[in-house]
């Protein structure tokens, strides 16, 4: 077990959301803990998938739940109930929260000129 891997009370809020998939026949499906556990490494150390270390299992199997649990919405779903639990555990200070773009500098012009280039009509 890593440093990085979740404990078994982390797993236990986590595990009602995963998608469950049906047995399909083939290769046996990769355990999701398992799997989690290493696209956990891959985002907290910022290797590449390819470097993943063989304890998660494929690093093709943990790059595509990544992404099927990316478009299915399971990642919200994890955030917003971890949320809501630091929240009932007066975890969290609000007033700190931001959730503004405007603190996300943009160069000014920068749509605009992009435009103005995608318009001309090609010599």
């Amino acid at each position: 077990m890593s440093r990085h891997d979740l404990t078994d009370d982390q797993w236990a809020v986590i595990e009602p959301l995963i998608p469950k998939k049906p047995r399909a026949r083939g290769r046996p499906r990769n355990d999701d803990r398992r799997t989690l556990n290493g696209i956990l490494y891959v985002l907290h150390t910022g290797c590449a998938w390819a470097d993943l270390p063989k304890e998660y299992g494929s690093p093709s199997t943990c790059w595509r739940r990544w992404h099927a649990w990316s478009q299915d919405g399971t990642w919200e779903r994890i955030w917003r109930t971890l949320l809501s639990r630091l929240d009932a555990d007066s975890k969290l200070e609000w007033a700190r929260a931001f959730l503004d773009g405007s603190f996300v500098p943009a160069k000014k012009g920068a749509l605009a000129e992009a435009q103005r280039r995608s318009a001309k009509a090609p010599r």
